[in-house]
């Protein structure tokens, strides 16, 4: 799909992935509307004609539904939806403090598919869109003291799938990316920083330049770096050979 002339909106706009991924898009020659809290404070330095800021809180159960109506009156449409927004929980399921797993299903999971919900019809009825949703290699894996986070990520690869699928030959499509450590702030916010010796942290801007790949190329899955490809495979064969291996380089 071209992206240019596109009407893009990306969630999670103001910071880490989305933040990267609002000039990576626009460089494709989209227009972006970004997305993020009321209060964050978006980047200047791709401030611009091409560029509209819209402050929702994605945790708020009707604030999916504004964000949709609120993009569309802007330009009348939306052609692609990125769905960057995401937050982190590192805890021990037997230590969740009360809402703490809702807070994250309604961000991670259940504010993309409400997005999706909500601008799709129009897509299909204009024959054009893409819809991108950012997940995680522990959506296929798993982790410990982050089964909620890794629970969200892994509906989201399953419902990304199912869209995909649901789409097919009506000019739609559906592409999930799947990153495993990026250098944000995703690690301090979620309560415990990176401890693992691999993989290495990569930068946003790679992340970003995946998403426009996945648009541009219609591609279903991408996961980043591309060899951690081969752990999710072993895993999908092999769950308990994968849990002996990846002790080894805890």
């Amino acid at each position: 799909m071209r992206l240019a002339g596109c009407v893009c909106l990306v969630t999670g706009a103001a910071s880490g992935i989305g933040r990267a991924t609002v000039p990576a898009l626009a460089a494709a020659g989209a227009e972006v509307l970004a997305a993020d809290l009321p209060d964050a404070r978006f980047d200047e330095r791709v401030a611009g004609a091409s560029l509209r800021t819209l402050g929702y809180d994605l945790e708020r159960s009707e604030a999916a539904a504004g964000l949709a109506a609120d993009a569309l009156s802007v330009r009348g449409r939306v052609d692609v939806l990125v769905n960057c927004a995401g937050i982190g929980l590192y805890r021990a399921v037997a230590a969740l403090g009360a809402g703490e797993a809702e807070r994250l299903l309604a961000v991670n999971l259940v504010a993309p598919i409400e997005l999706t919900r909500a601008l799709l019809p129009g897509m299909l009825e204009r024959g054009k869109g893409h819809v991108v949703n950012v997940g995680s290699i522990v959506g296929y894996v798993g982790r410990p003291r982050e089964a909620v986070y890794a629970a969200s990520k892994a509906a989201l690869a399953v419902f990304t799938e199912s869209l995909r699928a649901e789409t097919r030959g009506q000019g739609v499509s559906a592409s999930l990316v799947a990153p495993a450590a990026v250098e944000t702030r995703f690690f301090a916010e979620r309560g415990a920083p990176y401890g693992r010796r691999r993989p290495k942290p990569v930068p946003p801007e790679r992340i970003a330049a995946a998403v426009v790949a996945a648009i541009r190329d219609d591609r279903g899955q991408t996961v980043v770096p591309p060899w951690l490809g081969l752990p999710i495979r072993v895993h999908a064969l092999s769950p308990r050979l994968f849990r002996a291996l990846a002790r080894r380089f805890d």
